[in-house]
């Protein structure tokens, strides 16, 4: 066999895999679109972490008056919540003919990064811009003139300049979460909360203490890290290490945090000895799930939001005004409801592999 066979045949199955991924993209006729509707919620008021929400029945369009393009920023592609983002964008970029160029900043700390990213997308040819921000107050202190539309994307940002926010309100993932833990017999909970200050964080802690503030739970201990899986493991090993008696009988955390939790209490023979709790949805939570490993865990319908993030800006620059918060409503998810609970919309494929770009009114994604 030659030296250029065997190469071909080394890339061959990514190659046949991301092939059988566009073709799966071009079948997505748009006449099936036409009968499509997205049930959302509409919240109130404005980036507040206390709101009411509204049931909101949206039919997305079904094409753009000319090819935009967009320019999309996340603070990462290292898990699966910002891969079904960027999943749901490329999807319903690909639909309405749009281009997509999608930037990453390496990590929540990255904040000059992500601003270098901004000014470069305002800077070039992006007639809108997705703005997944590092911090909620990426900027603050800065002078840099926002000359394009700008939509919060999934995370919070604390700038009037923005009025269209798509996500859910992640003070309420925390107190759905303190609500379901209030109605179990687990009484002692341990925290691996992620970045402090950072995405949904805090937010979630807050609504998780304020749902528990008159229950029988007690918070024992939290301890906050950047979202990595290795970071994660080190926390929950220092943790079972102080020999704390009686243990914590819940562990809440990230899709990451509770991913490297199944792994270590395995490693400890103390399987099933905590109920573990995750903040969002991943491919591993949905296992974990099905086999009992899981006790309950929230999804905000990633590929929905990311979608709808698409949809709402080419109606922003068709001349419709902001949106505020808005975005699907959030599934409660546990191992005796999930064949009751739609899910389509909830994660990427198995084999989507990250597409940082889609060409306008073609079908070449560029990975």
């Amino acid at each position: 066999m030659s030296q250029f066979a065997t190469k071909f045949e080394a890339v061959l199955p990514a190659t046949k895999r991301l092939l059988l991924w566009l073709l799966a993209l071009l079948m997505f006729i748009p006449a099936a679109l036409a009968n499509e509707t997205w049930e959302l919620e509409q919240r109130s008021p404005f980036n507040e972490a206390i709101q009411q929400a509204s049931p909101l029945t949206h039919t997305p369009l079904t094409k753009a008056n000319k090819p935009w393009k967009l320019c999309a920023l996340v603070p990462h592609l290292k898990d699966a919540y910002w891969i079904g983002i960027d999943y749901g964008l490329a999807k319903q970029s690909q639909a309405l003919g749009l281009g997509l160029e999608l930037h990453e900043a390496g990590g929540y700390g990255n904040n000059q990064t992500q601003l270098a990213q901004l000014k470069s997308c305002l800077d070039g040819d992006a007639d809108a811009i997705l703005l997944g921000a590092v911090s909620p107050h990426l900027l603050e202190g800065h002078t840099l003139e926002l000359t394009k539309p700008v939509l919060a994307l999934v995370n919070q940002l604390a700038d009037h300049r923005v009025q269209t926010h798509i996500g859910v309100n992640w003070y309420q993932m925390g107190y759905l979460i303190g609500e379901y833990l209030a109605s179990t017999p687990h009484k002692r909970l341990a925290m691996l909360a992620g970045p402090e200050g950072r995405g949904g964080t805090d937010l979630v802690e807050k609504g998780v203490k304020q749902a528990l503030q008159d229950s029988q739970v007690e918070i024992v201990a939290v301890m906050h890290a950047d979202n990595n899986r290795n970071l994660y493991r080190d926390q929950l090993n220092l943790l079972l290490n102080q020999n704390m008696q009686p243990l914590p009988q819940a562990l809440l955390g990230s899709a990451v945090a509770i991913e490297a939790a199944m792994g270590t209490l395995r490693q400890r023979s103390l399987t099933n000895q905590l109920a573990l709790v995750s903040s969002y949805l991943s491919p591993d939570i949905l296992r974990g799930l099905k086999r009992n490993k899981v006790a309950y865990a929230n999804d905000d319908r990633v590929v929905l939001q990311g979608r709808l993030a698409v949809d709402l800006a080419v109606r922003l620059l068709q001349g419709e005004k902001a949106f505020g918060d808005i975005g699907p409503a959030i599934l409660q998810l546990r191992p005796d409801n999930l064949k009751n609970m739609q899910l389509d919309d909830s994660l990427a494929p198995a084999d989507f592999y990250p597409v940082y770009r889609v060409e306008a009114k073609g079908s070449e994604l560029s990975r």
